[in-house]
């Protein structure tokens, strides 16, 4: 069979990304750190799990600095960097509070809504990948098909929220510091700025933006390839 005339809009080419830049790369280093860093607090190596922490948030500013000074920012960045901000944060809201040092009622706060939100990403991801709808181009990251935009109270949420895990874990390795109040104080902050922020993704019209919509012109195209 030979096509006659323009190609369908589902048989162009789709347009890749080269993913694997230095920040993808720093970012999947963040993603592999996560789980070493809940094993350390369950076995109570502090002191190590703070180490990975710090990795953690230096890497988190290094590779955001890097995509923009190189203009090496990719879709797929947009997606994986919050995503290894959350992993990291459900590792450590998980292991600090099977140790009894984050109270359970703000652990599930915090689990529920980055567990909402992670169905919502899933959702968008589908909804957004250009036909054909595979499991195999589900799962490649360089086809870009859904971008995710942070609302700023999210942002101060993951900061807030970054700092009372951080603190939490200060705790044991420095005994003679009383950190009881400010963790109290923090404790009720970032449970207000959690609701707030999963809240703002419901109602802002640009925390996700999808990148594969069909321009009009091959909204017709199609309709007349269906004639």
């Amino acid at each position: 069979m030979r096509w006659h005339g323009r190609c369908p809009t589902s048989m162009k080419a789709i347009s890749r990304e080269n993913i694997y830049t230095i920040p993808n790369w720093l970012t999947a280093s963040r993603l592999v750190a996560a789980p070493f860093v809940g094993y350390c607090i369950l076995h109570d190596h502090y002191a190590w799990a703070l180490g990975l922490f710090a990795y953690a948030g230096i890497t988190d500013l290094l590779d955001g600095w890097i995509a923009r000074r190189w203009n090496l920012g990719t879709v797929v960045g947009t997606v994986i960097d919050p995503m290894a901000d959350k992993i990291l944060m459900t590792v450590l809201t998980v292991a600090l509070a099977t140790k009894g040092a984050l109270p359970f009622w703000l652990a599930g706060l915090i689990l529920g809504r980055d567990f909402a939100l992670g169905i919502a990403a899933i959702y968008y991801r589908w909804i957004s990948l250009p036909p054909p709808k595979t499991m195999a181009r589900y799962w490649d990251f360089s086809l870009p098909s859904a971008e995710v935009r942070p609302t700023t109270i999210s942002k101060y949420n993951t900061a807030l929220q970054l700092g009372l895990m951080g603190l939490t874990t200060v705790a044991p390795v420095v005994p003679s510091l009383d950190l009881g109040t400010p963790l109290g104080v923090m404790q009720y902050v970032v449970a207000v700025t959690t609701v707030w922020s999963g809240a703002s993704y419901v109602y802002s019209k640009d925390a996700v933006k999808i990148l594969s919509q069909p321009q009009q012109g091959e909204a017709e195209e199609n309709e007349q390839t269906k004639k």
